[in-house]
């Protein structure tokens, strides 16, 4: 498409010799790559699903399809990670332990509302504090000064690239600026997060309320948006035209929320996956 790199092309050998060869190369894998964590799932032998290798020095077995068709075959992925973070917690515990025996302390029981803890994180005084540590995130939480675990949460999910430019309006109705909801029905869905669409339950929520979608419609649609795949996601905005019909809803209102719906496409995030609620064993297994 580019009219100097076809002249050229056209008028040097060299050139051409070279595009010649690029054009062997074009789509082809350039690497084999594994997700360190990652692990697939499947109702019987992998083999029956999708072929396998085994890498060089190395005994583990590994899909030679990509992300997107090990589950376009039917198949679940996982992704088990392991933080550094969550033995630290384990050998505070134990450290509390040793020091008071008659310790009953557990992480699962401590209060999500002790003032303190968040004039901690008010102040940014989250060195080594997973998550919070950057000073970027330590800059945010001086603007934003957290009070309540669900301002944590919705912290977490908008530092990352995408949802930043949501964080100055986010601040702002956090200390006091008025908004309004893009329906007055789901005001409950976005209340915690001062009428911004954060999470992709929020959208999920808002698609059985406004488009009429069950429970599996809604999912379906997280999936096809979660993929970022613009032409699955707008033939699935195009299902919803019924719901007026269904949801006492005006008829220009579903378009006007699903557009808002599609701009937060590009960057939602899984709330379940930004509580910060580590778990930990009870006991060590052999």
């Amino acid at each position: 498409m580019e009219p100097q790199l076809k002249e050229r092309e056209k008028n040097e050998e060299e050139v051409r010799e070279l595009l010649e060869l690029a054009e062997r190369l074009e789509g082809l894998t350039r690497n084999v790559g594994m997700h360190a964590g990652g692990v697939l799932i499947a109702p019987g032998k992998l083999t029956d699903f999708c072929p396998l290798y085994v890498a060089d020095a190395s005994d583990a077995a590994v899909s030679q399809f990509d992300k997107d068709d090990v589950e376009a075959v039917g198949l679940v992925k996982f992704d088990f990670l392991g933080l550094t973070t969550l033995t630290i917690l384990d050998w505070t515990l134990r450290y509390i332990k040793r020091l008071d025996p008659a310790s009953t302390l557990a992480l699962h029981e401590l209060p999500l509302d002790d003032t303190a803890t968040y004039s901690i994180f008010a102040g940014a005084n989250t060195s080594a504090v997973f998550q919070f540590e950057s000073r970027g995130m330590r800059d945010l939480l001086k603007r934003a000064k957290p009070d309540r675990f669900g301002d944590i949460v919705a912290l977490v999910s908008l530092y990352r690239p995408g949802p930043m430019e949501l964080i100055p309006d986010f601040c702002e109705r956090k200390h006091g600026k008025r908004f309004s909801y893009p329906d007055p029905r789901v005001e409950g869905i976005l209340a915690e997060t001062y009428g911004i669409m954060v999470y992709q339950e929020q959208v999920m929520q808002m698609a059985q309320i406004i488009g009429g979608y069950s429970l599996g419609g809604a999912d379906l649609l997280r999936a096809r948006w979660a993929r970022k795949s613009r032409r699955k996601w707008r033939s699935t905005a195009t299902c919803s035209a019924p719901a007026p019909r269904r949801t006492d809803c005006r008829p220009q209102e579903p378009t006007r929320i699903f557009d808002l719906m599609e701009k937060f496409a590009g960057y939602g995030f899984n709330k379940s996956h930004a509580r910060p609620t580590p778990w930990l064993p009870t006991r060590r297994r052999t």
